[in-house]
């Protein structure tokens, strides 16, 4: 039976049994070091002797394991209680708790080897062991110990992270709580700008302007968990409305010739058909800071030479984009490679074209178009980028005329960026014009998203708005009736040591 022991003598008695087993040449480096809390004495273990075996006399502890909630003070205890004194330690990097108790048994051999998911059986007990200065103990054993923690430690790291839903219904901040969020692909430039990757200045610019790059990672973190949902969800036969009403921010969706500036109005009853091509175009935000990317939909796989086409184009831009790069060179690189591609449509072939009258644009703050066109054919501007901008690189094939012009009922709008105070006559116009500076301010958005806030009979004040310069109108483009047109676009950041495509993912 085990003696009994008061706390405070079990406690100090068990300091000495741990000093004298760790030998000589460990207790100079370990330091056990004591705090007396509340009559108890508790001792903290260095967490690198966790790995070893920890032995002590077997005329006096025998030793067993098992899981204990997290300790509130300390990383490491060694807590007195009555007959058995507690060992109980942190491991930073698992955020895993253990107990080691060590029971008062004459006739034990002591032994534990920590097993890395802490929560392994007492060990079988074995004689003759010295204690850890013992050569016994191999430097590779413990080596070896060391990286399976290491890689076990990654791999819970991995796990502790919150997967997303279907439909999504987790945040990004409460998935990334360390509030750092996935860099996009890091790409570099061309030869003439190599030097910037190796500069310390440059790379000290960056550092200052993390904030501003965690916020439109985040904001890029939504758009591919959106657009991933979304891509799961698109089907024949769903009704326009349904579909982009499932997507939050800005939203554009164009079918066919429709090549942008098109989501349906309330009260629009058009399907979504095998055969049609759908543009889905949408961008998210994060303190004013916008990702621009869109993606196109086709169920029919002979349109997929299409759909490449305008992939392989945005990524000849994204390439050929950087500082001090002209922006005319761009268009030209674009059109050249989107205008090798054949696409055969119900047995008729169609030369792929590059639409000469879209662009991509430069993004501002709270400003989706922020003054620069990037073409896509040859003989745009002579423009240079510059660095720190942000650019949305967005390409339009057709199997048109290559050229669109507006049609159908406007559904959406933006107000204009640099518009002063201009006096309005309508009470109506004023009214509504509070409600898009409250809920939009300089961003775009739809009939629908008035019809949701609550607006109704807004139709003559929101003309009142356009016809003042307030509000921009955006009506659909269209190329030729019964052509189609693909569209994708990505949001690239000109840093100063490199070019990083925010929006970039698994998808695309």
């Amino acid at each position: 039976m085990s003696p009994r022991y008061t706390p405070m003598t079990e406690a100090r008695s068990l300091s000495n049994v741990l000093a004298g087993s760790l030998g000589p040449s460990l207790t100079r480096t370990v330091q056990i070091a004591e705090i007396r809390r509340k009559q108890h004495l508790y001792f903290y273990v260095p967490e690198h002797l966790l790995p070893l075996k920890i032995l002590l006399p077997s005329h006096l502890f025998s030793l067993e394991t098992s899981t204990l909630p997290a300790p509130t003070k300390s990383r490491r205890q060694i807590a007195p209680r009555k007959s058995k004194a507690i060992l109980s330690y942190k491991n930073k990097r698992k955020k895993r708790f253990c107990k080691f108790s060590f029971m008062a048994e004459g006739n034990s051999q002591l032994k534990s080897l920590l097993e890395e998911n802490g929560t392994s059986e007492l060990s079988s007990h074995e004689e003759g062991i010295g204690d850890l200065s013992s050569p016994s103990l191999k430097e590779d054993d413990s080596k070896e110990v060391s990286k399976k923690k290491k890689k076990k430690a990654r791999s819970k790291k991995k796990k502790d992270l919150l997967e997303q839903t279907d439909p999504p219904s987790y945040s990004v901040i409460d998935m990334f709580p360390s509030g750092d969020y996935p860099e996009g692909e890091i790409q570099q430039y061309k030869d003439d700008n190599l030097w910037r990757t190796t500069s310390e200045e440059k790379r000290e610019l960056e550092r200052l302007q993390k904030p501003l790059y965690n916020s439109v990672r985040r904001a890029a973190e939504v758009h591919r968990q959106v657009r991933k949902y979304m891509k799961g969800i698109i089907k024949p036969g769903m009704l326009m409305t349904d579909l982009c009403e499932t997507l939050e921010n800005t939203v554009r969706c164009s079918l066919n010739w429709v090549a942008a500036h098109w989501t349906p109005n309330s009260g629009d009853k058009t399907i979504l058909q095998y055969d049609d091509v759908m543009k889905l175009d949408f961008g998210t935000h994060v303190d004013g800071y916008i990702v621009d990317c869109a993606f196109t939909v086709a169920f029919n796989p002979m349109f997929d030479p299409l759909l490449e086409a305008s992939r392989e184009g945005t990524n000849t831009g994204i390439k050929e984009a950087g500082i001090d790069v002209r922006l005319c060179d761009i268009g030209a690189a674009i059109q050249e490679v989107m205008e090798s591609y054949e696409v055969e449509i119900n047995g008729k072939v169609y030369q792929v074209k590059s639409i000469r009258n879209l662009n991509g644009h430069s993004i501002g703050r709270y400003q989706n178009h922020a003054g620069k066109s990037v073409p896509i054919v040859k003989g745009g501007e002579q423009t240079k980028m510059e660095e720190g901008e942000f650019f949305a690189i967005e390409t339009f094939a057709s199997t048109g005329k290559g050229y669109v012009r507006e049609d159908l009922e406007c559904s959406h709008y933006m107000k204009n960026f640099d518009v002063g105070h201009m006096p309005l006559r309508l009470p109506r116009a004023k009214q509504l014009l509070a409600t898009i500076n409250k809920n939009f301010s300089t961003l775009a958005f739809c009939r629908r998203y008035l019809d949701r806030l609550g607006e109704t009979k807004y139709l003559m004040a929101l003309k009142n708005l356009c016809d003042s310069g307030i509000v921009q109108p955006y009506p659909p483009l269209c190329d030729v009736k019964g052509s189609y047109v693909s569209q994708f676009e990505h949001t690239i950041l000109l840093r100063p040591t490199c070019k990083e495509v925010i929006s970039k993912g698994e998808d695309y």
